[in-house]
């Protein structure tokens, strides 16, 4: 346990020091990052999921974010051996094959990307509750939402904070401005400095660059 918490610290350390080093004005929300990344590993230590909503351009994010955690991002993920083992015995010829070219992944989903599901909500029930909707169906306790929104007061994202926290799914904020009401209503809150909605958003990028690199720094070697 020692070795574990020794190694979390070194890779905090490491990728918050060259956060900060890149993007002096995230100084101040480094400790907040540094608890975000913490939150999602302990859901995926439990054998959780990472599930991520935003609009606009946060949903853009929401996309990016999903696309570094379900495959490589700047280490290579190969597959165990016994996995490897076992999917070229299912599989002689080509088995090898898929095997080498296949990469681990942490299982992460992006709420905006289920188009039939979300429209017919939207379209027999009510558009602002389509996302704690899709939480009724992925969520399980222990899992984590991160909600993404520049203002930090989108009605479709807060509507999901008391579903998930009623199901036991920590929720991590990303916000500019004041941080909003899903800053003050989240567990663990993130707020990038800015008034300006562009602004915000090229600060909420090497954010969660940081939290993937992290996160693909405690469970994969190469």
């Amino acid at each position: 346990m020692e070795n574990t918490d020794k190694k979390i610290k070194e890779i905090m350390d490491r990728r918050l020091t060259e956060l900060t080093w890149r993007y002096p004005a995230l100084g101040h929300v480094r400790d907040s990052i540094g608890e975000a990344y913490l939150a999602i590993k302990e859901s995926y230590d439990r054998g959780g999921k990472l599930m991520v909503a935003g609009n606009g351009g946060s949903c853009a994010d929401a996309l990016h974010i999903v696309g570094e955690l379900m495959k490589g991002f700047c280490k290579k993920r190969p597959l165990p051996e016994e996995l490897k083992d076992a999917i070229i015995s299912f599989d002689g010829e080509d088995g090898a094959e898929i095997a080498d070219r296949l990469q681990m992944g942490l299982m992460a989903i992006a709420l905006s990307e289920h188009q039939s599901l979300n429209t017919a909500y939207a379209n027999d029930v009510d558009p602002g509750l389509m996302f704690a909707q899709q939480l009724m169906g992925y969520s399980r306790k222990g899992d984590s939402l991160l909600l993404i929104s520049t203002s930090g007061n989108s009605k479709d994202l807060i509507a999901m904070i008391p579903v998930a926290k009623a199901l036991g799914v920590k929720v991590i904020g990303l916000t500019g401005k004041d941080g909003g009401r899903i800053s003050r209503e989240a567990d663990v809150s993130i707020v990038a400095p800015g008034e300006e909605t562009y602004k915000i958003q090229e600060l909420h990028l090497p954010i969660y660059h940081t939290l993937c690199l992290m996160l693909e720094d405690t469970y994969f070697e190469v």
